[in-house]
């Protein structure tokens, strides 16, 4: 069985092809990356005009590449929450114009399930559930109790800012390129971890897993410019500064993500973890986290870097619900939003 799998939620225009062995036989993403850099931060407008242009020739490229055409394929996936609404609609109109032309069922894919099926499709026969989820990305940090792959009940979230989007937010005070992630990682290599001291949200409290990074990012504003100077563009930070800073503020967020994490697995009673988003490529936290697990013998399964950031191959969790028998018809709506806080993810909504 072939599955056609799409993903718009954000900026990353992505296809893919997985059967329901978990083979993935082609897989296309088109970064949107050089048109939002000069914004330091993803323009929806922008996002969902390029996801225009781009859906066909990607959708046709992945089917070059395997081989295939939509004669072969049997069902159609898309994701149609969370995320911005128009870069959804986008992606939902296309999968609902190829369902229908070919008639093939059409599946919804929840893109936070999909970050933890990431770890599942590189697994093998592993059974990767249950286990606790953690989910890094720009638009979520949030912890989940994952009983199977379409039965998500939430932990702790964040209250503010995603761990994402405070990398961002940091690397434009650093004066570093976007995305943010990437850029502070390497800056980082150079600097000092306790140069500063950044303040860690919520540490050590295990009855509490949410997360916050509003302060953390106001903290390293202050050590920059002091509270009374919002103007960033007078101030000359040397190279060192700067790598002690972003040094500084990475293994604050690092701290937090992994306190978090295994007061989480300490109250499930959970031995399996999964990580998927795009802030688990960050190679500081994976360091962290593999030594963390492998000392307090927790089964660590972490998505494979090019399943990190927005990917279609993680739209074969579309393969549970075919086999459960959860199609969908031409109703299907987006659910817009980044879902930062609610009890529990239903199959195909946010």
């Amino acid at each position: 069985m072939h599955i056609l799998t799409i993903e718009t939620t954000c900026d990353e225009t992505a296809a893919a092809i997985v059967t329901d062995q978990l083979e993935v036989k082609a897989s296309v993403v088109a970064s949107q990356d050089d048109l939002h850099r000069r914004f330091g931060g993803v323009v929806p407008e922008i996002a969902s005009r390029a996801h225009l242009e781009r859906i066909l020739p990607v959708i046709h490229e992945t089917l070059q590449r395997a081989n295939l055409t939509l004669a072969d394929i049997d069902a159609v996936a898309v994701a149609n929450t969370p995320g911005l609404a128009g870069s959804l609609l986008v992606g939902l109109a296309a999968a609902k114009a190829l369902s229908l032309a070919i008639s093939k069922p059409l599946l919804a894919v929840n893109h936070l399930q999909a970050h933890i099926y990431a770890c599942r499709i590189t697994a093998g026969s592993d059974d990767v559930f249950p286990c606790v989820g953690l989910i890094i990305s720009g638009g979520h940090t949030s912890l989940y109790r994952c009983q199977g792959p379409l039965d998500f009940t939430l932990l702790g979230a964040t209250i503010d800012d995603a761990a994402g989007e405070a990398f961002d937010k940091v690397a434009a005070m650093l004066g570093l390129s976007y995305p943010g992630g990437p850029s502070i990682q390497k800056a980082a290599e150079g600097g000092n971890t306790h140069a500063y001291a950044l303040p860690r949200s919520f540490l050590g409290e295990d009855d509490r897993l949410d997360f916050s990074f509003s302060g953390l990012k106001t903290a390293v504003r202050y050590r920059i410019a002091g509270p009374g100077r919002p103007d960033f563009s007078q101030i000359e930070l040397g190279p060192q500064q700067v790598a002690d800073l972003a040094a500084s503020f990475q293994e604050a967020v690092v701290d937090v993500l992994l306190d978090k994490t295994f007061a989480a697995l300490r109250l499930t009673g959970l031995q399996k973890l999964c990580v998927g988003g795009g802030v688990a490529a960050n190679a500081r936290f994976r360091m962290r986290l593999q030594e963390e697990s492998a000392a307090r013998d927790v089964r660590l399964h972490i998505a494979p870097l090019n399943l990190c950031t927005d990917n279609a191959v993680m739209g074969a969790i579309a393969i549970e619900r075919y086999k459960a028998g959860l199609f969908e018809d031409l109703s299907l709506e987006i659910y817009p939003g980044l879902v930062r806080r609610q009890d529990s993810l239903q199959p195909g909504r946010g």
